[in-house]
């Protein structure tokens, strides 16, 4: 059973909420987000981000980086940019991309949930990237970057989302890069209710996007109890921020690879090793983009190709070897280009499928030797990882659109 609560949310206010409204922090490097917040001065990154309030000489990690979020965030309550909610509960958050929308529910969900494996993870994390974040929440005293996971999806939730959006909007914008972005607030007791009953009765949720965030809110949690021994369990910081979204709404986009040289082989020795695994195609100078599961796109020398996965390999039925992530590395990129370890070989780069493959052919034409087109991991691959207690390989899967950060914020107390 999930516990999945209600809470009491620090929000803009409604003249000023498409202001602050910002992709998450790790979107942007430190360049990028000073050119942000130049742009938008209530962008929430002053927050996520507050080293864009300081010069470069000022380290990003430095302890004056979070006493400044935490000073900011205090100012725009102050100041009324945000607004504080007087009674506990859900909240609707639509994203609409390209005339497809996903309505997820804005709750709070259980440290000890994550800690007993109700909430299921699919991706290791990195010490030094949660660091960062464990000082950001805990000096904040609040999450300010909501956890993106995903359910099976059930009937009464559909049911309570629907009744819900018949409602007056909340919110109601369009973000520069096209998205829009819709907010109600769950008003009714009885509503909440049911929302509140559908996620106990399941045994399962499912991180989606957000692992690193996920953990630091976790140990801030842990800290706090060790802060508090008498803790009682019901104290805010036993909860984080998340959006829940029904699987069948997800989109999970391709993840693609592009890689520096061709491990000293020529061209025409490098294709004589893929044929081995894989039946190769010469396309020809027209993108192609893979249809199906076990077929890949390759670009190399202004030329694309079509490999499909020869059957032995499509006859691979281990939820993480059978990942088409998985083939690529272990029969591609790892024997043939001498890939060892994706997450630290500095040979290979991940480009997120929102690029568009016109990004793979710019990259091999410019620094890159070779690239290639994946089909997208389903949401039903992540679950099977995920149910299996097992780990996906590095940069399996590349979620659009982004939550906005800022439009909800939880307070621990």
């Amino acid at each position: 059973m999930a516990k999945i609560k209600p809470f009491r949310c620090i929000r803009p206010n409604a003249g000023v909420v498409s202001r602050v409204a910002a992709l998450p922090y790790d979107v942007y490097n430190r360049e990028e987000a000073k050119v942000e917040v130049a742009k938008e001065p209530l962008s929430f990154l002053r927050i996520d981000r507050a080293e864009t309030q300081f010069d470069d000489s000022v380290d990003t990690y430095d302890a004056k980086v979070y006493a400044k979020a935490r000073e900011t965030l205090e100012e725009m309550i102050s100041d009324g940019t945000f607004i504080a909610d007087e009674e506990s509960c859900y909240y609707l958050y639509e994203l609409t991309m390209n005339g497809r929308s996903q309505t997820g529910i804005v709750a709070c969900a259980s440290i000890d949930d994550y800690m007993n494996n109700v909430i299921k993870k699919h991706e290791n994390t990195r010490e030094d990237k949660e660091i960062d974040r464990i000082n950001h929440v805990d000096i904040c005293n609040a999450q300010t970057g909501p956890i993106f996971l995903a359910y099976r999806a059930v009937t009464q939730l559909n049911e309570v989302v629907d009744k819900v959006k018949k409602e007056a909007l909340l919110y109601g914008f369009t973000s520069p890069d096209g998205i829009t972005h819709n907010v109600w607030k769950v008003s009714e007791s009885e509503d909440n209710a049911v929302i509140e009953k559908a996620f106990d009765d399941m045994n399962q949720i499912y991180i989606a996007d957000g692992h690193h965030r996920c953990a630091s809110a976790v140990k801030v949690g842990l800290k706090r109890r060790n802060e508090n021994p008498n803790y009682s369990g019901d104290e805010e910081f036993n909860y984080f921020l998340s959006v829940l979204f029904p699987d069948e709404q997800l989109m999970i986009m391709d993840y693609n690879r592009a890689v520096k040289d061709l491990n000293g082989y020529s061209k025409e020795d490098f294709i004589y090793e893929v044929e081995k695994n894989f039946n190769v195609t010469l396309v020809g100078d027209k993108a192609y983009e893979p249809e199906h599961k076990s077929d890949f796109g390759m670009y190399l020398d202004k030329q694309w190709y079509k490999l499909e996965a020869k059957d032995d390999l499509k006859a691979i039925t281990d939820p993480v070897d059978g990942l088409d992530v998985s083939v690529l590395q272990d029969y591609l990129l790892k024997p043939i280009l001498g890939i060892e370890d994706p997450r630290m070989d500095k040979r290979i780069e991940f480009i997120g499928g929102i690029r568009g493959l016109e990004e793979l052919e710019r990259r091999v034409n410019s620094d890159m030797e070779v690239a290639f087109a994946m089909y997208p991991t389903s949401i039903e691959e992540l679950f099977a990882v995920a149910d299996a207690d097992r780990l996906m390989p590095p940069k399996s899967t590349w979620f659009e659109p982004k939550l906005r950060s800022g439009i909800f914020i939880h307070s621990l107390g």
